[in-house]
């Protein structure tokens, strides 16, 4: 028995649609997800089309893009009119950052380990007199009282991860908007670990702002991704990159009139990724018919096998796996053992994984499987 669910046939189905599962152990989603196979043939078919038929198939693809936006609302229990799509986390990021009211003398607290895509931004607002507060993350990670003692009557957004692109940690939503809340600042969350696998109804959870790329757990392609804004936020931002797609007469070349959408879509601009969105749609179709919920137990399953497995061949497992703070991330070291030269080994095994500080991590997906562990393990051991 290796602990995971008995119903392993919904798993290996999934697994199925990975053509990446046919050679390699791949336990990278942190970094880049592979493409599912239906993704894979939309992107093809978006390209054989507009090879072969210009721009006469525009419609049918707009509609197939108005589609992601209703499976993004459902990803999130929002409403389509909350939801913009993009072209990456720091687009949804910098949207927040550089449109938002600020006044000298504001501040925003993040934490000091973030990924560089929710720190630059903000630490960009110095010009305009805003503090960025970095709050200290130690070895055993961060309490979130210290983020609530890093704020102040002038903290108008706590920037925060809701899973860490480092360790894995992952941190309780709903007590961060509280935090914010409380203190009359909004929350905005960097959910590229996280969206896809983990459940989050915006209904019940309110966050205010939220940003996160299709690449890695929603298993899209680069370059297409999801931003949600709360819709009473939506006169708060200035709109950035205001375009013809920005107004209500969108269609309509000859109106110069800026009236712009009641909507996210007044964030989007001009011309999308079409192809991108398209693509993904099929990706967030799949995750959504496998259900989210059912996809998170899976994955806290299959890396807990691993940390098992790995443990007991000397690793030291790095990441928080306590059930409220775990995450599909699993940082690891292997004490007195090049983390490079490891990597380079399971690489040669068909094993993908990555550095990150000086250590490993791995990032399963709810197609990974019990193989695929014990590929890693003697590729680790073997090293």
């Amino acid at each position: 028995m290796d602990g995971l669910s008995t119903d392993e046939a919904i798993w290996e189905e999934f697994r199925h649609l990975m053509p990446v599962a046919r050679r390699w152990a791949y336990l990278d989603h942190a970094a880049v997800s592979p493409l599912p196979g239906p993704t894979s043939r939309a992107l093809v078919e978006w390209a054989e089309e507009a090879s072969v038929n210009g721009n006469v198939d525009w419609p049918q693809w707009e509609r197939r893009v108005a589609d992601l936006r209703t499976k993004a609302a459902t990803l999130l229990g929002a409403t389509t009119e909350e939801i913009a799509l993009l072209r990456s986390t720091s687009e949804g990021v910098n949207l927040v950052a550089e449109g938002f009211p600020w006044e000298p003398g504001d501040n925003v607290v993040t934490l000091a380990d973030e990924f560089p895509t929710n720190q630059y931004p903000w630490l960009n607002q110095a010009g305009r007199g805003v503090e960025t507060r970095r709050v200290a993350v130690g070895p055993e990670g961060v309490a979130l009282d210290a983020i609530a003692g890093a704020c102040d009557r002038r903290t108008r957004i706590v920037a925060i991860s809701w899973v860490s692109y480092c360790t894995g940690r992952r941190l309780d939503l709903a007590r961060l908007a509280e935090i914010a809340h409380q203190r009359g600042a909004l929350l905005f969350v960097d959910g590229i670990q996280g969206l896809g696998v983990l459940p989050l109804d915006v209904g019940s959870t309110p966050i205010d702002f939220l940003a996160a790329d299709g690449h890695k757990w929603l298993l899209g392609p680069e370059g297409a991704g999801l931003f949600y804004i709360r819709r009473e936020h939506l006169a708060r931002l200035r709109p950035v990159g205001v375009g013809w797609n920005s107004v209500v007469h969108a269609r309509d070349f000859s109106r110069i009139e800026l009236k712009l959408k009641d909507s996210a879509e007044r964030y989007e601009g001009g011309s999308q990724n079409m192809a991108g969105m398209i693509a993904l749609g099929e990706s967030v179709a799949l995750l959504l018919r496998f259900g989210v919920a059912a996809i998170a137990e899976r994955i806290f399953a299959i890396t807990d096998l691993a940390c098992a497995r790995l443990s007991s061949i000397g690793a030291r497992i790095v990441s928080d796996r306590r059930p409220e703070s775990k995450s599909g991330i699993v940082v690891f070291e292997m004490p007195g053992s090049d983390p490079a030269a490891i990597r380079q080994e399971c690489l040669k095994r068909n094993v993908v994984l990555s550095c990150r500080g000086g250590r490993l991590r791995i990032s399963l997906h709810a197609y990974n499987s019990a193989d695929d562990v014990d590929r890693l393990v003697a590729a680790v051991r073997g090293a």
